[in-house]
């Protein structure tokens, strides 16, 4: 049994085998998630497991080069996006459209879902190499 870091195997598996540039998605329990893209669903009940709280999670095991997230989680969920900042502090931020967030979802290794109700309340994050 693993006794450190995430214990969820896919997670674990998605984050071991990132090259630099894939991208992770954590999303709320509303994203459509593509049906081509891995689906790694933990949402239990509204709220469990939060958003942010997976975000910490999966960066405590991934280096993250550059982050996107869509400019309506600014407007509409400040909290979020104030999360994101503070957990992803010196890490480029790139804002887009909600619309091209999700475009970009066909693109990523995997989507991570939580049990987030908050709107707005996604991230891609962009691998990046330790060395």
């Amino acid at each position: 049994m693993k006794k450190i870091g995430i214990l969820n195997q896919p997670i674990s598996a998605v984050i071991a085998g990132l090259g630099h540039t894939d991208m992770l998605v954590i999303a709320d329990a509303g994203l459509p998630i593509p049906p081509e893209v891995e689906r790694i669903d933990l949402a239990l009940v509204q709220g469990i497991p939060g958003f942010l709280q997976t975000v910490e999670a999966v960066l405590r095991e991934m280096k993250v080069d550059k982050v996107i997230v869509a400019t309506e989680t600014d407007d509409n969920s400040p909290h979020i996006a104030e999360g994101l900042k503070a957990l992803l502090p010196g890490v480029p931020f790139e804002w887009v459209s909600h619309a091209r967030l999700k475009e970009l979802t066909h693109a990523a290794v995997a989507v991570i879902r939580t049990g987030e109700f908050t709107p707005y309340a996604n991230v891609i994050l962009l691998s990046g190499v330790v060395f």
